[in-house]
């Protein structure tokens, strides 16, 4: 019997891991990895701030599945067969350590991406898979004489294959060749962002950071989504983990609303709307003579604290004994549900992450492959799938990636 046939396109974190994975579980494979630019893994090689945050310390998979705003369903049984430990154990094998930050994201213990690309790429060459960088694919057949594929080139190049791996990302051209194979595409949008305030006495702050606070989202007549956790005040705008999530879960509303919005914000979560007001209201009673611009009473930065209070219509000079009650309303107002309206979103420039891509319900996810298409596989970011910030991008393509990689070298030509 002749070996398998198998190709990879797209050599990015999914693409490697499937490869290695199915050359290590079939020695007697063929494999051979397609990626179109000269340097591979260049995604990994700048993620986490060049540090690349390789997974998540979340352990189990009902908790994992909660960061993923889309396919969460779909991967619940993938990330048991392959999950964040099997990634730790997996690297820590290749002899790369990984440690665990206090919000829970792992790093290599050498704080660089640079030990990850590395690793990879020694995998690949020690597996036997077959790089090929530089090779632009620009589509892909069924074959006429099998079951198999028939790759064309830029070249003009055709290579062969049995089994097929798509883990091309959010491409164009990876795009074209899922639709041409007959599959569907969820339209493409960009997720994990910043927002874009038009507020110059709010961006004045820029470099406050205030944790936690409650954001929720009002888009185009939705219904409200919520996160908590740590913001950021940016010369754009707001960013940080809070408003990353929400980007996430928004990701499709903000879109369709041209990325126009009303954002609350609770700058004190942690207190209820009434306890707020009697803090307010005793802060006013012990420091009745007191400039309230100097006298803040509640757990905020001061800067913050002095915009928040022009917010509510007081100046620098007013005292806490005489503001009206009317007044002391819009501060608690400020402090728990201030409005603020999103003009557009910014980039996070360690991450490329887009919500879209294969439907889902088209993808076997025990292996990885297409429920329309025999032969053929999908991993990583080609999928709809999409993590919020924290490693969950990359533990969906190692997970994905490796189910492919098995499969494939386990699955019997015709």
């Amino acid at each position: 019997m002749l070996p398998l046939r198998i190709v990879v396109i797209g050599g990015g974190a999914a693409g490697f891991f499937g490869a290695i994975a199915c050359a290590k579980a079939n020695p007697d494979a063929q494999v051979t990895l397609l990626e179109a630019s000269r340097q591979p893994l260049a995604k990994v090689l700048i993620s986490g701030g060049g540090r690349c945050n390789v997974t998540h310390a979340c352990f189990d998979a009902e908790e994992l599945v909660q960061n993923y705003p889309r396919g969460a369903k779909a991967l619940r049984g993938a990330l048991t067969r392959f999950a964040p430990q099997d990634t730790v154990a997996w690297f820590a094998a290749s002899g790369v350590y990984l440690k665990t930050e206090a919000d829970g994201r792992m790093f290599p213990v050498t704080n660089t991406s640079e030990t990850i690309v590395e690793c990879l790429i020694k995998s690949v060459a020690t597996s036997g898979v077959k790089l090929r960088v530089g090779t632009h694919v620009t589509s892909v057949k069924r074959s006429t004489a099998d079951e198999g594929f028939d790759i064309l080139l830029k070249s003009g190049e055709t290579i062969k294959c049995d089994r097929l791996l798509l883990a091309t990302g959010s491409s164009i051209v990876g795009y074209k060749i899922v639709r041409e194979l007959g599959h569907q595409i969820e339209p493409p949008v960009p997720s994990l962002f910043t927002f874009n305030i038009l507020d110059q006495k709010l961006r004045e702050l820029a470099g406050v950071s205030v944790n936690p606070v409650q954001l929720r989202l009002s888009a185009s007549g939705k219904s409200q989504l919520q996160q908590t956790g740590p913001l950021l005040i940016t010369h754009w705008g707001l960013s940080g983990p809070a408003v990353l999530k929400l980007s996430a879960w928004g990701a499709r509303v903000l879109h369709e609303s041209r990325y126009q919005a009303k954002l609350l914000i609770n700058w004190l979560p942690l207190m209820h709307q009434e306890q707020v007001r009697e803090k307010v209201l005793a802060v006013k009673d012990e420091w009745g003579k007191k400039a309230i611009a100097l006298h803040r009473g509640v757990d905020l930065p001061h800067r913050l604290w002095q915009y928040i209070i022009a917010r509510a219509g007081i100046t620098t000079e007013d005292r806490w004994a005489e503001i009206s009650s009317k007044t002391l309303n819009q501060l608690v107002q400020e402090l728990t549900q201030g409005q603020y309206l999103i003009n557009g979103k910014g980039a996070f420039k360690e991450e490329f992450v887009t919500c879209g891509g294969v439907n889902l319900k088209e993808v076997n996810f025990k292996t990885m492959e297409s429920r329309l298409v025999p032969g053929l596989y999908f991993a990583g970011e080609i999928l709809d799938i999409d993590g919020v910030t924290g490693g969950f991008n990359f533990q969906s393509a190692w997970t994905t990636g490796y189910l492919a990689g098995i499969a494939m070298a386990n699955s019997q030509t015709a």
